[in-house]
């Protein structure tokens, strides 16, 4: 048998994948496909996968560049003026709820905040097509899901500054919320594991016969966790009724997309190799967040399975507060966005349809301001980081067993508890 001679290739070499611009350049979004808004088809919640793999590399869209909300997505919302008036206003609260946190980290009132600038859409409104007892699995940027729960802004800050009031009673990282009556399932520092667990959840939903869906949530550099995979897997094959976010932000802290997005032209792709209907979103505009969410719940509840959705979006600001975003990424290219600021694209909405004003929107930031500044000071009265009223180290021991074992009890005797 002749061998080819080893010379005869070359030798061997990795592809690693690069940014497009680098801190200096000029920002560059012109390889990001935007279809017009109204013009990506709608198909019927009960659409076979294989039928609608062509709204994994699209981008479902509702608001036009005139504020006027079009196509089969809007036709199909279930949402009247007050509710949108009550979701710019879950945004507003949002934004300006992370403002002032971000400046306490800075006056080093607590150790670590994270933000979620030009995300408040997916959250916000995702939340509005959930029904009471559905439960979340979030990451660290979906504080939005609490807010148009209802969960007390009181609470969030309590928690954000491991005060006496702090209903995790110091156990958490600030910004790791959990409310069980508030369908949002405890937040952890480890990435990719709530995925697993929202498919694991809704699968003992329908195993126990129960109504409640579940939604898992992940960002676009976590999908490269074993466990986005296994997710998909199970979510696949036992059909659970739970519907699968993505948000592709751009960024995995300093690592650009394209490092864990792959050969894959999309995150949504990723999904129909598991048989899974995807879809991809524009996810600066609350309107068609809530018609992908509205659609994909419609399809868990109706036991047709999970749906993944990608949120096409940008974190405009650092990744936390440990973060400096300059080091690799232009100054200039959040304001380059071509998808705009949620915020913004809904207040014009509701401009464009009478039920709004600039003075309006104005006068409702800084009522906003005025209650959130006047929760902070209360919060801040109880304690922050170095000063005032913290948690009981004794609360460190409870809550582990239902009842406690010889052996921490004897740990707590020991430390004076």
């Amino acid at each position: 048998m002749n061998r080819p001679d080893p010379n005869e290739f070359p030798p061997l070499s990795l592809a690693v994948p690069e940014p497009e611009v680098r801190p200096g350049d000029q920002p560059d979004f012109s390889h990001v496909a935007i279809p017009r808004a109204g013009t990506v088809r709608r198909p019927p919640v009960d659409a076979d996968p294989e039928s609608i793999r062509d709204l994994a590399f699209t981008i479902i869209r509702v608001l036009n560049r005139d504020g006027q909300a079009v196509g089969p997505w809007a036709e199909a919302l279930d949402i009247t003026p007050e509710d949108l008036l009550t979701g710019l206003r879950h945004m507003m609260t949002l934004r300006i709820y992370d403002a002032r946190m971000l400046n306490a980290q800075r006056q080093q009132k607590t150790s670590f905040y994270m933000q979620h600038l030009g995300e408040e859409a997916i959250s916000c409104g995702f939340q509005r097509a959930l029904r009471p007892g559905d439960m979340n699995f979030p990451t660290y940027r979906q504080a939005g899901l609490l807010i148009a729960a209802g969960y007390p802004i009181s609470s969030m800050m309590n928690q954000v500054f491991s005060n006496a009031e702090d209903p995790m009673r110091g156990r958490q990282l600030p910004v790791c919320y959990s409310s069980r009556e508030h369908g949002f399932f405890t937040i952890s520092g480890n990435l990719a594991t709530q995925y697993i667990q929202a498919v694991g959840w809704a699968m003992a939903s329908a195993i126990s016969g129960d109504r409640k869906i579940a939604a898992g949530w992940i960002g676009d550099g976590s999908t490269a966790e074993s466990d986005f995979h296994a997710a998909l897997v199970f979510a696949s094959t036992y059909k659970a009724p739970v519907v699968l976010n993505i948000v592709n932000n751009q960024w995995a802290i300093s690592t650009f997309q394209g490092i864990a997005r792959g050969g894959a032209g999309t995150f949504a792709a990723r999904g129909l190799g598991f048989g899974i209907p995807s879809l991809r979103v524009d996810g600066n505009d609350y309107l068609a967040v809530l018609a992908a969410a509205q659609w994909a719940a419609e399809r868990a509840r109706c036991n047709l399975g999970p749906t993944l959705i990608e949120y096409v979006t940008y974190r405009a600001g650092a990744h936390s507060t440990s973060d400096d975003p300059t080091a690799y990424r232009p100054t200039e290219e959040s304001n380059a966005w071509p998808l705009g600021d949620p915020i913004l694209r809904l207040k014009n909405h509701l401009i464009a349809l009478g039920h709004w004003s600039d003075e309006r929107h104005a006068q409702a930031e800084a009522e906003i301001l005025a209650e959130i500044t006047q929760m902070q000071k209360r919060a801040e009265a109880i304690g922050t980081l170095h000063h005032g009223q913290h948690p009981s180290p004794a609360d460190m021991f409870e809550d582990v067993y239902a009842e406690m074992p010889p052996h921490l009890l004897k740990q707590r005797h020991e430390a004076g508890f």
